[in-house]
């Protein structure tokens, strides 16, 4: 059965998607409750009817985003049999063309220059390092069952795993005249290939 959509949720999903767009445009510092009432064609008032404060709303956006980007990469992994293949799907992070990972990058970076100096950013930063970790484990440990990789420490190297694709997706996002998507790619896949040690293939 069908659950029917409220207001309160159509209210809520535009509210949100406003912020989405204003942060990337001028930013968690810059952006006003005014601003993104202009943009989701609400008044101030109809914002601060769901949400009281602005660091309240900017908190759940950063949030129900990361949620939207933790779902895309399990969709898309899940797509795949092999264990190697799963642990080397995410160069969707590496497309230009793609609003989703546009819009990402502009939020992932705001809300880590905030979680340099507020704790509930920081938390938020665990609970999504956690849900990558647990994702990339179970790839992991599909290969050790299957005895395609000799690996002893699952969630060690599924963290290494993940600061790969953080470190080279920063490079490429913040400096991309000297740091291609065809570099970001390979480098990515030559990485964690190198960090996996010798894989048995059937």
């Amino acid at each position: 059965m069908n659950k029917k959509v409220t207001l309160e949720q159509i209210r809520k999903s535009q509210i949100i998607e406003a912020t989405f767009k204003k942060i990337t445009e001028i930013g968690i510092q810059n952006i006003t409750l005014d601003d993104i009432a202009a943009e989701a064609g609400l008044s101030k008032g109809g914002i601060a009817y769901y949400y009281s404060t602005k660091d309240f709303l900017i908190k759940d956006a950063f949030k129900e985003f990361f949620t939207m980007i933790f779902l895309r990469g399990k969709t898309i992994m899940d797509q795949y049999l092999d264990p190697v293949d799963k642990l080397l799907s995410f160069t969707w992070l590496y497309n230009w063309d793609d609003p989703l990972v546009y819009i990402g990058y502009s939020m992932l970076f705001d809300a880590m220059s905030m979680a340099g100096h507020d704790r509930e950013y920081r938390e938020l930063f665990h609970d999504w390092f956690d849900g990558w970790i647990e994702l990339l484990g179970s790839a992991l440990e599909e290969g050790v069952a299957s005895g395609i990789f000799n690996i002893t420490d699952i969630k060690g190297t599924a963290r290494a795993v993940s600061s790969i694709y953080q470190g080279v997706a920063t490079r490429w996002f913040l400096d991309k005249d000297t740091h291609s998507t065809e570099w970001a790619i390979a480098y990515s896949k030559k990485s964690i290939i190198a960090l996996l040690g010798e894989i048995k293939k059937s």
